[in-house]
C-alpha cells in the first residue's frame, strides 16, 4: 500500500513540477505582440488580427495627447502639433497583412467622403514592418489619397500609447489629440464615419 501511495505521490509530483515549467515558460516568453518581438520574427505571420471590436471613450475618461510624429511614405516631415483643433483619424496597417487590404477602400471611401463634406477631419496611416518603398507602391495602386508614415523602427507606433496592438487597427483623435475611439481590426466606411461624427459633434 505504502508503495502504491508512493508511486502516486511520484505522478503527482511530476505532474505539479510539468505545470510549474510551463507557468514558468509562459511567464518568461515575451509579448509576441510588442513592435520589437515582430520585427525580430521578420515572417511577421505571428501579428494579431483584431476583431473589428469598437471601443469609445467618454471625453472624461480619456488620456493624455498623442504627440504622433514621422516621415510620410514619400519623405516629408509630419507632425500631429501642426493639427490643434483637428479630429485625426489614424490608421496602422501593412500591406502585408490580409485584413488592411480588405479594408483600405472602406477607409479611402471615409477619406472622400469627410473631405467631399468639407469636415475638420484628416486621416494618417501607420506603415508597419515594411520599407517605405513597398508601402508608397500599394498605397498607388490601391489610389489611397491620404498619407501615411513609414514605419521608423516602429517609433511613431509607439507614440499611440499601446492602443495599437492589433493590426489593423484605427483611432479617431480629437481636436486635442487624445484617442477618442478605437477599432482593434478591419473597419467599415459607415463604422468609421459614425465614429468621427461623434467626436465632431461632441461637448467637451
Amino acid at each position: 500500500m505504502h508503495h502504491l501511495d508512493r508511486r502516486t505521490a511520484l505522478r503527482w509530483g511530476a505532474a505539479a513540477l510539468a505545470a510549474g515549467l510551463a507557468t514558468l515558460t509562459a511567464a518568461c516568453s515575451s509579448d509576441p505582440n510588442s513592435v520589437a518581438d515582430q520585427a525580430r520574427a521578420g515572417d511577421r505571420k505571428g501579428y494579431v488580427a483584431g476583431d473589428g471590436s469598437i471601443e469609445q471613450l467618454p471625453v472624461a475618461d480619456r488620456g493624455q495627447p498623442v504627440k504622433l510624429e514621422g516621415t510620410t511614405l514619400d519623405g516629408k516631415p509630419w507632425s500631429s502639433a501642426d493639427r490643434s483643433g483637428t479630429v485625426l483619424v489614424v490608421n496602422v496597417w501593412g500591406s502585408w497583412c490580409p485584413p488592411c487590404i480588405e479594408e483600405t477602400p472602406a477607409l479611402q471611401k471615409a477619406w472622400e467622403t469627410v473631405q467631399a463634406k468639407g469636415k475638420k477631419v484628416e486621416f494618417i496611416g501607420l506603415d508597419k514592418l515594411e520599407g517605405p518603398e513597398t508601402g508608397l507602391a500599394f498605397l498607388k495602386t490601391n489610389k489611397v489619397t491620404y498619407p501615411s508614415l513609414a514605419y521608423d523602427g516602429g517609433v511613431p507606433i509607439l507614440a499611440l500609447q499601446g492602443k495599437a496592438s492589433a493590426t489593423p487597427t484605427t483611432l479617431v483623435l480629437d481636436g486635442q489629440a487624445r484617442i477618442a475611439a478605437r477599432v482593434s481590426g478591419p473597419v467599415d466606411t459607415t463604422t468609421l464615419l459614425g465614429l468621427i461624427d461623434d467626436v465632431l459633434t461632441e461637448k467637451a
